[in-house]
């Protein structure tokens, strides 16, 4: 299940496209391309010296992907197959998008889930609890973390203008090479 090349990646990556959170199409407005590249360039735009976290938004949800209707553990999914060719962090901020998701449920009362993130929060775990928030909050990536899971939330708006997935590869290239 690893990815071991960024043509491999890519074309995973592109075969997100008319793959959906949902098989019948109840969740989401956009289909998994859309939502990830719109995640990453959102991440682009808030955090353009933070590569990995970029990346992390780009590829945070092929778990839908590889293993179909396994809400709760599409994270852990997409870092494995990541992890051996993008590093750690990427892989575990890809992981952390869903812990990040529980954190906001449980402290956030303004953070907005879309229907089907609502859904799904009960497969993941359910908002935190005070143990677990009080752990998370000491997590060196908890801040980009965050970050993530705000684009992801953000990043399903219908007609939206993004890069291509191949304007991506420079940047998959600069973190696979950095490793």
């Amino acid at each position: 299940m690893p990815v071991t090349t960024i043509d491999e990646l890519l074309n995973l990556l592109a075969g997100c496209a008319d793959v959906w959170d949902m098989p019948d199409r109840s969740g989401d407005p956009v289909d998994i391309l859309d939502h990830d590249l719109q995640c990453a360039e959102l991440l682009r735009r808030s955090h353009p010296d933070d590569e990995e976290l970029q990346l992390a938004g780009l590829l945070h949800d092929i778990g839908h992907k590889l293993v179909p209707g396994d809400d709760a553990g599409h994270g852990k999914h997409g870092a494995d197959a990541i992890r051996a060719l993008l590093g750690d962090r990427v892989a575990r901020l890809v992981e952390l998008h869903v812990v990040a998701k529980r954190y906001l449920a449980a402290t956030d009362t303004a953070h907005a889930l879309s229907p089907a993130s609502r859904r799904t929060l009960v497969a993941q775990g359910g908002p935190m609890t005070e143990t677990e928030i009080a752990e998370f909050r000491t997590d060196p990536d908890f801040t980009a973390a965050l970050a993530l899971r705000r684009a992801d939330d953000a990043g399903k708006a219908v007609g939206l203008g993004v890069a291509s997935v191949e304007s991506w590869r420079p940047v998959l290239e600069r973190v696979a090479g950095s490793r």
